[in-house]
């Protein structure tokens, strides 16, 4: 049988193939609508009334579903047997799911194994405890209560019918399910932080007992570095020297193979040296002034929705992207797989990671409880990644909501991760610290455009989102336009823009007749942002239309609605912000 999905799903830590089992597939499957299963006991079947392909959604067509509707709950069941190799008398086994959307249980053999909540993060179970000799058998429940405002959902819709800029929701599995056999002593997590300056590599290895660390490092097969220490309270942190370091950056991904033993563990994993900081209005990388050249990311797909049918379609859509012109993206309002991320670190393709913030209520005293777990998660899964180079856990923060959750979470990203650029809350209200200041702009005149940020060239404040309780800015932070364009461009009929309306194609201004005309709007907008030596990047919307919202530079399957050498000539000029003074 052909697994979906079969490559490693944990590309930034592997160990040997012989160590893993993946359980994608085919799985017994139920819809539990009315949110009774747990109370009618189906935690203890060993067959549900259908199937499904995990890990597909089943709201998508690649799960052999397809049911659109509403679901609080849904319940998945298999069985599988250890390979002989998996020696739980001198090992552990541990349960892998990359994502289930929005709080998981699991039950091995009839016994609960623990529960997860959080629709973006990875879970883990250690089930050794619970498996038995022969057949062993899993159930799996996730209940998606999408619309409590307790729960964050990104771009998943709440209504029935997607509409405007809110697209078909996403519940239970998402990401590959997998078994994995480690050692008793096994390393857990692996945090890698980059110094250019000081030539090292910060290293924080967290194992599960007490143990050895050691770790090598090569590049391109050469001999760099190597050393460690006694893993003290199950936590080993040392430096790794990395002289005259070849450095990762746009376009240029190099990277740094690092081997980490602990007792018998091994563990394969990779690293680029690369920083990011600020300097005035500038953002530098390896200390040039770089010009961000970003498309609005949403990462959905067709035919899987939130997951891409194969691990080639995130090198296909990177590549489109950079080939366009562009050197990066938001991964906007979700947690992309790791395979994506993967694919951008050996691309050189520049990533913001972001939280799906929509659909929680941050006003509410819960609000931070609920986010921050998650988020630090997130972090924690991604923050190897030299393509990320910064974090943005909210986006399009209205006034009068708890600003305070801003500023705490600003500062204890920064305590978590202190190499890389934090945006307090993309859009509308900045309101306390943050590393740059952003603006979303949808003005589709370019004339009108141009006007906002005219006032930068003499040191006035420009057009910035004035809500109410914006800090406004007083140009002493770079300055980002981190969304604009949208323009609203149906590639196969000449469509009216009423996307507000359950179903109908919309997108942001008068629709451009032609794709000629489509293609003059973007090049001049673009262009306001590219001379403007106060500038420091900008994010186009979007990379692809997503069902019914036309904003994208190609449509749902990829097709181009302008030329990709056209976008490239626009994009590949040398902006004003780069050039040295």
């Amino acid at each position: 049988m052909c697994i979906p999905r079969p490559e490693y799903p944990r590309p930034s830590l592997m160990r040997g193939e012989e160590t893993w089992i993946n359980l994608n597939g085919t799985w017994s499957f139920e819809i539990d609508r009315a949110n009774s299963g747990k109370q009618r006991g189906l935690q203890n079947q060993t067959q549900y009334a259908g199937e499904i392909v995990v890990p597909f959604v089943p709201e998508s067509a690649a799960s052999g579903v397809g049911d659109t509707d509403f679901m609080q709950r849904v319940w998945y069941c298999r069985t599988f047997e250890l390979p002989e190799r998996f020696d739980i008398a001198k090992g552990r086994v541990l349960l892998h799911i990359g994502a289930m959307d929005y709080k998981g249980e699991v039950w091995i053999n009839g016994t609960a194994a623990g529960s997860h909540k959080g629709g973006y993060a990875p879970a883990s179970f250690d089930i050794t405890e619970l498996l038995q000799n022969g057949e062993n058998r899993i159930n799996i429940t996730v209940e998606d209560l999408l619309r409590t405002p307790l729960q964050p959902s990104g771009k998943q819709c709440e209504q029935y019918h997607p509409y405007a800029c809110f697209y078909t929701r996403c519940t239970g599995i998402w990401q590959t399910v997998w078994l994995e056999y480690v050692p008793t002593i096994y390393i857990q997590k692996v945090k890698m932080l980059p110094d250019v300056k000081g030539e090292k590599l910060d290293v924080q290895v967290t194992v599960s007992g007490t143990a050895q660390v050691r770790a090598v490092v090569t590049y391109q097969g050469k001999h760099i570095a190597e050393g460690g220490v006694t893993a003290t309270g199950g936590t080993a942190v040392f430096s790794l020297a990395i002289a005259d370091p070849v450095l990762w950056g746009p376009g240029e991904p190099n990277l740094y193979d690092i081997v980490l033993t602990a007792g018998e563990d091994r563990v394969v994993s990779y690293f680029g040296m690369r920083s990011v900081e600020v300097d005035g209005n500038r953002v530098l990388i390896n200390g040039k002034s770089l010009f961000q050249r970003l498309v609005l990311d949403q990462g959905y797909y067709p035919d899987g929705i939130y997951t891409a049918l194969d691990q080639a379609a995130f090198s296909k859509d990177i590549r489109l992207c950079m080939d366009s012109g562009f050197n990066g993206a938001r991964m906007h309002m979700k947690v992309f797989e790791p395979g994506f991320i993967w694919e951008a670190d050996h691309a050189g393709y520049l990533l913001w990671g972001e939280y799906p913030n929509w659909g929680l209520d941050i006003t509410r005293h819960e609000a931070i409880g609920i986010m921050l777990p998650e988020w630090l998660e997130i972090i924690e899964r991604d923050c190897n990644s030299p393509s990320i180079i910064g974090w943005c856990p909210f986006n399009e923060s209205f006034p009068g909501t708890n600003t305070v959750i801003y500023d705490m979470v600003y500062k204890i990203t920064k305590l978590f991760d202190p190499t890389r650029l934090v945006l307090d809350t993309s859009g509308y209200v900045h309101a306390g610290q943050t590393d740059m200041y952003d603006v979303h702009d949808y003005e589709q005149n370019p004339q009108t455009f141009a006007e906002h940020y005219a006032p930068l060239l003499k040191g006035e404040a420009p057009y910035f989102n004035d809500l109410g309780g914006n800090i406004g800015y007083d140009g002493k932070l770079p300055f980002f336009v981190s969304e604009f364009g949208g323009a609203f461009f149906d590639i196969d009929t000449v469509a009216q823009n009423d996307g507000q309306n359950s179903g109908n194609p919309w997108g942001y201004g008068d629709a451009p007749r032609t794709s000629e005309d489509l293609y003059q709007r973007f090049a001049a907008l673009c262009t306001v942002l590219l001379e403007n030596p106060h500038i420091c990047g900008l994010c186009y919307t979007q990379f692809t239309d997503v069902e019914q919202e036309m904003n994208g530079l190609f449509a749902f399957d990829r097709r181009p609605k302008i030329e990709v050498e056209r976008l490239r000539a626009v994009l590949e000029r040398k902006a004003a912000i780069e050039k040295e003074f």
